[in-house]
């Protein structure tokens, strides 16, 4: 595993800073964007955003929001067995609230639970990833950034484009979408859609078993119908239909003895256990969405209702020939979730504004949850069948208004009330002896606010600088595998942070650059830890982190287009006692050192185009449950590629991904006798087409 310096890092960062100041020759274009719920220019809205188009995610082979993450700054991502675990300037997945502090929102549509987080992108029309807290504006989950994706708005003419790629491992993958006027300029109709199937690169040796250990399957369809029987009146009803299932997981299982640096990818490729072990998810949404123009005034209302169907299934130490043999886990869950909002929002005014209403209620019935497994030489088991309820309302606004031709303050707030209750009925035995049976009930009740402010100075037609603090928040809960019915032991209290962040933009006719520097101060902040044999959730009470970003574009030439970003941080606990130990001082789990890319891309007049990626991470810290400890794994470099030509309607293209098979951990998680690493993937190369029309 070869190991990105500090001094690689900073050199991808000056070769980017380097040439933004050469000469120039062509123009970018001007940006808009949605992050404050109203449209604006991207240079005006105080906070760190960035913009991916339709455009960038073909050239650079973005097929999902893992691809999506990569381009961010100190954002981090790891696909595990637990479903898509996020993290964001040391702000982690919370595990037993099951939600990410990012969160993804498509059209108005929230995708917050870590097993539906990765919608489909086939008829994206812009993605902005906002950076930072974004609860006031969109709720209670989104302590650390938004993804907010933009799907295209139909014409009367009816366009789209069907793609298909091929790729080494078997892996193929098919999307299309199409939309149009059924009635011109009144009723609108649009499908889209992706196929996707792979063998993985891990093989199973254990007799009777697939050998594809880790294959994947994966459908997304959805569809529309908008209506405009005015042109102030919108009504756009989507229905979404979302399928995937995954086998194994990319990495490998060991009995905890080696460390988790001298586990390699070379290792997990071959694997042997003995139990099929797989999670299928399945998710049906319907979202409505309601607008009226007034003259100065915006109404909006987005209805949504998702059901999500999550069964999983997995050997109990994902290894043969021990005494676990035969023997698995389970988590069956089903999750019914409603949200309303209502929005009012400025326009045509000096001052622009927004405010609104959110509602959501959402009921998670899980079990069968548990395991099996050895002990002193008799079966264990346990399980829990449980059904939480929660309910959550809340008021928000924004005023954005100038104090002067080149300033102007932001104030905005959300009061919030979430309220759970839980109630789990557990079963252990031991060698068909019941060793506890119980019935936990508990509920709580979270009130909090909101506040944001900031201050954005226009220093010139082209370059912004701003100064913001806002406060993150992710309420609590409850452990789904009570330990005891004591509710001291089986709830964790909200996490709450406050956000200081001093930004500058510029974006000018031939290059942009954006520069973030911010502090995070952490309480309560969320931790995954081990007692004994089992997975929780607990609280440490304090904790921070501080660093930079970077993100910048630049066209060398008419041709050739250079894009990077670059963020360092450091993310530590000052306060955390796991009851075992201390790990004050101690870097913050799954945050990498720094993460960084660099792009450069070829643009030929006669079609012909291609272009070379880099991205890095630095070092990333995780915790050993079954040694108490916190560990440090080894950063890569990865390099991508791909040459294509595009010919009327026609876009050909190869690829090529890791191009030097370099390799590094992705999650870690072990506790006494079981330690599963994941990695990334290796080389990977394939080519593919796609026909607009």
């Amino acid at each position: 595993m070869k190991k990105m310096s500090m001094e690689k890092c900073i050199a991808v960062s000056l070769i980017v800073s380097s040439v933004l100041y050469a000469n120039q020759t062509v123009t970018l274009d001007e940006v808009m964007v949605n992050a404050n719920k109203i449209e604006e220019n991207i240079k005006d809205v105080p906070q760190s955003i960035t913009v991916i188009s339709e455009e960038e995610l073909e050239e650079k082979g973005i097929k999902k929001v893992a691809d999506i993450i990569k381009e961010i700054p100190n954002m981090n991502i790891s696909d595990s067995m637990s479903g898509g675990i996020s993290s964001f300037r040391g702000l982690n997945s919370s595990m037993f609230t099951n939600n990410n502090p990012i969160v993804i929102y498509v059209d108005g549509v929230p995708y917050y639970d870590r097993f539906d987080f990765n919608p489909s992108l086939a008829n994206v029309e812009q993605i902005e990833v906002l950076r930072g807290p974004q609860g006031t504006l969109y709720g209670k989950d989104a302590i650390g950034a938004v993804i907010n994706i933009i799907t295209k708005t139909p014409s009367n003419e009816w366009k789209g484009k069907v793609g298909l790629e091929y790729g080494n491992y078997n892996y193929g993958k098919t999307t299309f979408y199409a939309s149009g006027a059924l009635i011109d300029n009144k009723l609108f109709a649009g499908i889209n859609g992706s196929y996707k199937s792979d063998d993985g690169w891990i093989t199973n040796h254990y007799t009777g078993m697939d050998k594809n250990a880790n294959k994947k399957k994966d459908r997304k369809t959805s569809a529309f119908l908008l209506y405009k029987p005015t042109d102030a009146l919108s009504a756009k009803l989507t229905l979404t239909d979302n399928y995937e299932k995954k086998y194994f997981f990319d990495g490998i299982s060991t009995n905890g003895t080696p460390s988790v640096n001298n586990l390699k990818r070379d290792t997990a490729k071959d694997a042997s256990f003995d139990v099929p072990t797989w999670e299928r998810t399945l998710v049906k949404s319907q979202a409505l969405n309601v607008s009226y123009d007034f003259e100065n005034m915006k109404l909006e209302s987005t209805t949504t209702h998702k059901k999500l169907d999550f069964d999983g299934d997995y050997d109990s130490d994902y290894r043969s020939n021990t005494v676990d043999d035969g023997l698995n886990q389970f988590n069956y869950t089903q999750t019914d979730t409603w949200t309303q909002e209502f929005k009012l929002s400025g326009k045509n005014q000096n001052i622009k504004w927004v405010t609104g209403f959110y509602f959501d209620k959402e009921k998670r019935e899980q079990g069968p949850y548990g395991q099996q497994m050895d002990y002193f030489g008799a079966l264990y088991y346990a399980n829990s069948n449980s059904v939480t309820e929660g309910k959550a309302q809340a008021v928000f606004g924004q005023t954005m208004f100038p104090l002067s031709e080149s300033l102007e303050l932001t104030l905005g707030a959300r009061y919030q009330k979430i309220q759970k209750e839980m109630a789990a009925d557990v079963l252990n035995t031991w060698g068909g002896a019941t060793m506890a049976e119980f019935r936990y009930t508990d509920e709580k009740t979270w009130n909090t606010f909101l506040p944001k402010i900031a201050l954005s100075w226009a220093i010139n037609d082209n370059t912004t600088t701003y100064t913001s603090i806002s406060k993150g928040y992710m309420p609590g809960g409850f452990n789904y595998f009570p330990s005891t019915n004591v509710s001291s032991d089986n709830t964790f209290e909200a996490q709450k942070s406050v956000n200081y962040e001093i930004g500058l933009k510029y974006q000018g006719q031939q290059y942009a650059l954006n520069v973030a520097l911010f502090r995070m101060n952490i309480e309560d902040i969320h931790i995954y830890k081990t007692v004994g044999a089992n997975f929780l959730t607990d609280n440490a009470k304090k904790a921070h982190t501080q660093g930079i970003e970077f993100d910048g574009k630049y066209y060398l030439t008419e041709n050739i287009e250079l894009s990077g970003a670059l963020g360092l941080i450091e993310a530590k606990y000052d306060d955390y006692d796991n009851g075992t130990r201390k790990y004050d001082g101690e870097r913050i789990e799954s945050t990498p050192r720094y993460t960084a890319n660099l792009g450069v891309a070829y643009f030929g007049d006669n079609g012909m185009y291609g272009r070379v990626d880099f991205n890095a991470r630095g070092n990333t810290n995780y915790f050993d449950g079954a040694n108490e400890q916190i560990v440090e794994t080894e950063g890569a470099i990865i390099s991508n590629a791909k040459i294509g030509y595009k010919i009327g309607d026609w876009d050909i293209y190869s690829y090529i991904t890791n191009i030097t098979d370099e390799e590094y951990i992705t999650f870690y998680q072990s506790k006494t006798g079981l330690s599963m690493a994941g990695f990334n993937e290796p080389r990977r190369f394939g080519v593919g087409a796609i026909y607009k029309f």
